[in-house]
């Protein structure tokens, strides 16, 4: 019999279940706005305004920048973890990372509810 030691911070499971989930909500959400624009069609700025004037849209569009961030933070971890051996380089790498990703988030919370 084997016994397994494990270490390390554990993150398979997790980043694996994020990864997928939130892949299947941007997809999800394209199959749906892809569906969205072939019925409305619009063909100028005050159509296309009006796409996302509903609140169920501006709220969808967001989970979907949320969903595509949180699939770039496991992705971006995951390279640093594999590339990035001095540790206190690899913490500034993932600060910068997190710090990028949620100053994205804020500005597409401004321009969806700026509309």
């Amino acid at each position: 019999m084997v016994k397994r030691t494990v270490v390390g911070a554990h993150y398979g499971l997790s980043g694996w279940l994020a990864q997928r989930v939130s892949a299947a909500v941007m997809t999800l959400y394209t199959l749906l706005f892809v569906l969205a624009l072939a019925a409305i069609a619009p063909t100028d700025y005050a159509a296309w305004r009006a796409v996302f004037a509903s609140q169920a849209m501006k709220l969808a569009t967001f989970v979907f920048f949320v969903s595509l961030f949180v699939h770039a933070w496991v992705g971006m971890r995951d390279v640093l973890m594999d590339y990035a051996k001095p540790m206190s380089l690899r913490l500034a790498l993932e600060v910068l990372v997190v710090v990028v990703l949620l100053a994205w988030a804020g500005w597409a919370l401004q321009i969806l509810w700026g509309v």
